[in-house]
């Protein structure tokens, strides 16, 4: 599943080409992704024009100027495409698991690509937001001013839980995945195994940071390309060439004073990668 700098990538690469355009035509291929499309859902959009593009989570949202938002989920393998209108053929030409697809009134197409089915797309009004079921039990963004040490540590004290699994709870911090995490507690030299109301201040006061640096370096570097992402274009993600023990069972440990190395286990139903020699 695309985790938060996948989608921020996305959300980044959409910007300049749906901000200030109006929906020219929306294409609806199916009544139903992971949730039923709302009634009317192509009349809704089409004429309506972007105001701006914001990420919530692992959420896109689109704000229109009818004051609704676009709400979006790529799934675990769901894509957006660019079509620009110099390459588009005629006449178009869709894949099978092209569900939406949205024309600008610069006639360039972003196509909602699917197979499994388990994205989403659904309107809400902009002030009701945070009340939708989707957010109103969220945390705070893990590269906001609400998530720091003294918060973290205060909602960690009374889970029993393993760490890894309290930083992928969404209610505690969003749009941490599987991935990020596994690559910030290596980094933070902390156990995933570790109960989470055992870490203390100087660990939460190191880990806080390092998750928001491995964030920002994956965001730079487009993401990971991990089983189905790629960007907007269709271009490779190059986190994935950075990652320190994720994926990497059985290798070395890439401390050079460890000589361990990396280990998998399941918490969660969730791999986990990590160095048991030098994270305690």
């Amino acid at each position: 599943m695309p985790e938060l700098p996948e989608v921020e990538t996305v959300k980044r690469g959409i910007i300049p080409l749906l901000e200030g355009r109006r929906f020219f035509r929306v294409i609806q291929r199916r009544d139903k992704l992971r949730i039923p499309l709302p009634d009317n859902f192509s009349e809704r959009l089409t004429g309506r024009r972007v105001e701006r593009i914001t990420r919530r989570a692992k959420y896109l949202l689109v704000h229109l100027d009818d004051h609704e938002i676009l709400i979006c989920h790529l799934g675990m393998s769901g894509k957006m495409t660019l079509v620009a209108a110099k390459d588009r053929l005629t006449p178009d030409i869709f894949a099978k698991h092209d569900h939406i697809i949205l024309e600008t009134d610069h006639h360039d197409l972003i196509i909602f690509n699917d197979p499994r089915r388990f994205g989403l797309m659904t309107l809400c009004r902009a002030d009701e937001l945070d009340q939708h079921p989707l957010f109103r039990h969220m945390g705070p963004e893990p590269l906001g001013n609400e998530f720091h040490a003294e918060y973290l540590l205060q909602k960690m004290e009374k889970r029993r839980s393993p760490i890894k699994t309290a930083l992928l709870d969404q209610r505690v911090v969003v749009g941490l995945g599987n991935i990020y995490v596994c690559e910030a507690l290596f980094l933070a030299g902390i156990s995933p195994e570790k109960k989470a109301l055992d870490l203390g201040p100087s660990e939460m006061e190191k880990l806080v940071p390092i998750i928001r640096d491995v964030l920002l370096r994956a965001i730079e570097a487009g993401g990971s390309t991990i089983k189905d992402y790629a960007h907007l274009g269709g271009e490779l993600g190059y986190f994935q060439q950075e990652l320190k023990v994720y994926g990497r069972e059985g290798k070395a440990c890439p401390n050079t004073t460890c000589e361990g190395e990396i280990d998998r286990i399941i918490q969660s139903n969730r791999s986990t990668f990590y160095c048991p020699s030098c994270q305690d």
